[in-house]
């Protein structure tokens, strides 16, 4: 999937939609996001040192999750994070770097999704999470 593809899937927008690119290849979702150094999340984290928010890495993360769960989304559900376990930060990630996302659902029971997932970055871990997320119909 393109970002426009992702889009009728996710309910992200700019400047929070933080995928370049996904697929599903067999039971994983694999996707992809260049740091540009442009992002909202880099204009002040750091000054002269920029470095990715490991917050914004799991974001990324969970975001490569929902595609696991696209056909559902596309459906009109909104996947709302439940819970993030197990963070581990291994590596920096700067402007220049390009993030692929593996993730793989790993239970589900009635609304709630289980995942885990791992960003690198030239092969090496810059985070790994366990995470849930609850598809539910709407926000209130």
């Amino acid at each position: 999937m393109n970002r426009e593809e992702i889009k009728r899937v996710l309910p992200h927008r700019e400047p929070m939609l933080l995928l370049d690119d996904a697929e599903l290849v067999g039971d994983e979702a694999r996707g992809r996001i260049t740091i540009t150094g442009e992002e909202f999340f880099l204009q002040g984290h750091f000054p002269g040192n920029p470095v990715v928010p490991g917050v914004i890495q799991c974001e990324m993360l969970a975001q490569n999750c929902c595609v696991l769960f696209s056909e559902e989304l596309a459906q009109g559900g909104t996947p709302l994070y439940t819970s993030l376990d197990k963070v581990r930060f291994k590596r920096p990630v700067r402007p220049g770097d390009t993030i692929e996302l593996n993730c793989r659902l790993t239970r589900a029971r009635g609304p709630f999704r289980f995942c885990e997932g791992t960003a690198t970055v030239d092969g090496e871990v810059c985070c790994k999470a366990s995470m849930s997320f609850a598809l539910v119909d709407e926000v209130r």
